[in-house]
């Protein structure tokens, strides 16, 4: 068995920014994996965790910590039409504001927690993006998904 030659990102963003970012890492990570797809979550379901790849959720957080409405589907959908996803390795980049300390990047944690919770293996530490500090998430993403994706990579491979 091969490891997946695919990294599926997918986006939830209520203003876009979190798509801009995943757009910076399909162009920055281009070079490291045959095929990237950059996917907005909106009308996806837990469905979507059967392609063979590798998976980046990249998503901001909305209201009170909530996943963003284009990504609610998704969310709900690990909750109320469990299975086992084993199969399935993830990271997650988690955009938010630690203005909002008891929320910050809280719609990331929360899929990583039902992730978690359905056998999914996360690889890596979550990519944490604080939008009160000026740095450029794009460029912050890309550069950690560089040396995130070669993690995932090994990670996929079979043991």
């Amino acid at each position: 068995m091969n490891p997946p030659t695919k990294l599926l990102i997918l986006v939830g963003t209520v203003t876009g920014n979190a798509e801009a970012v995943a757009q910076a890492v399909e162009m920055g990570c281009a070079d490291l994996i045959d095929r990237i797809e950059v996917r907005r979550m909106d009308g996806l379901n837990i469905q979507a965790f059967e392609a063979d790849a590798i998976y980046l959720i990249c998503t901001s957080t909305h209201g009170s910590g909530d996943v963003p409405a284009n990504a609610r589907r998704l969310y709900d959908s690990l909750g109320s039409e469990p299975r086992y996803l084993g199969h399935v390795r993830y990271g997650v980049m988690a955009l938010g504001d630690s203005a909002y300390a008891q929320t910050f990047c809280n719609g990331g944690l929360c899929f990583d927690e039902r992730l978690a919770d359905l056998g999914a293996v996360r690889v890596g530490e979550v990519f944490r993006h604080d939008a009160s500090d000026g740095t450029d998430a794009a460029a912050l993403g890309n550069a950690w998904c560089r040396k995130w994706l070669a993690l995932a990579m090994r990670a996929a491979l079979p043991a």
